[in-house]
């Protein structure tokens, strides 16, 4: 469970990153120049990346944590499979 000032914070940061798609649209739209679309799109990377980060730290720092002092150690298998979808 998180908090609930974590998931708004979690909430907000999905929702800054749906406008900046929404950006790329628009930009996509009006026959944008090119290299300003991927700039944005490195940008959306970025921030999808950003998300990534904290969901993962938070994750790692309760329900991974807890599992491993409960002795649930397939809980470090999940996390490596994770880690490794991550950096592809």
């Amino acid at each position: 469970m998180r908090s609930e000032a974590e998931r708004r914070k979690l909430v907000n940061r999905l929702k800054r990153i749906e406008g900046q798609i929404r950006g790329i649209i628009g930009m996509l739209e009006n026959d944008a120049y090119c290299n300003d679309i991927l700039i944005q799109s490195a940008a959306v990377n970025a921030a999808v990346n950003a998300f990534n980060k904290e969901l993962l730290a938070n994750h790692i720092r309760t329900c991974v944590a807890r599992d491993i002092r409960e002795g649930k150690d397939e809980t470090i298998d999940e996390l490596v499979a994770t880690l490794q979808k991550l950096m592809k």
